[in-house]
């Protein structure tokens, strides 16, 4: 379908170009929104009429915008959300709650400029982009984190999961330090008692000759006196 756009539409125009898009994209979006006109005789003329003041009208929409996006770009928002230990949330950050995270920092905007590509899904931080009018977009941060501590790091640039996990695994090294250093104390301990031991079977196995030596004599002894 051919229309004459009457705002700038990304990587479609400006104001008062003739483009051809898609059907469905025209009907559904381009058309309901008032960003465009059928692209036929009669709307050709009747945009030609008016557009010097369709043009200054945009010009004034855009210095509010402009004005506008003074209170909104650079914003850093945190939104906690509950996460497992890979950093998967139970859900989703939507643009419903970026928009409701903004306004609540004294921003004004609403969910048709929070640009989102996909889903958040993870924690982490996230640049948004903010169309406050076709010509003035703006970028805030979007900080997805489980507590507001671990929000402070993730904003220092540290990736709470990945130290989460070295915390982990320092920790079962050391775990397994001191269990191995547990086994080898019992295993001395084990091999003194063992010492002890041969060296008391060993004493009484000595006494045990001693004293049969010592019979023996005395029996020798007594047989020479019988003589």
């Amino acid at each position: 379908m051919d229309i004459i756009l009457l705002e700038r539409v990304e990587k479609l125009g400006a104001i008062g170009d003739v483009v051809t898009v898609k059907d469905g994209y025209a009907r559904n979006f381009l058309l309901p929104n008032k960003k465009a006109l059928r692209a036929n005789e009669s709307n050709k003329k009747l945009f030609e009429a008016n557009r010097a003041k369709i043009e200054a009208d945009n010009a004034d929409r855009r210095t509010e915008a402009e004005a506008a996006s003074k209170n909104v770009e650079g914003k850093q928002i945190v939104l906690i959300r509950a996460a497992s230990n890979t950093g998967q949330l139970y859900g989703s950050v939507t643009v419903r709650d970026i928009t409701e995270g903004l306004n609540a920092d004294g921003a004004d905007v609403n969910k048709g400029m929070i640009i989102l590509e996909r889903p958040i899904k993870a924690l982490g931080v996230y640049d948004v982009k903010v169309v406050l009018h076709p010509e003035v977009s703006v970028k805030v941060s979007v900080n997805v984190a489980r507590s507001d501590d671990e929000a402070e790091l993730q904003k220092d640039g540290v990736n709470v999961i990945d130290q989460m996990f070295e915390e982990e695994q320092a920790e079962i090294a050391a775990e397994a330090i001191v269990a191995a250093e547990e086994a080898e104390v019992a295993a001395d301990e084990a091999e003194a008692a063992e010492q002890a031991k041969r060296a008391e079977m060993k004493a009484a196995a000595e006494a045990a000759r001693a004293a049969e030596s010592e019979g023996e004599g005395l029996s020798g002894g007594d047989e020479a006196k019988e003589d």
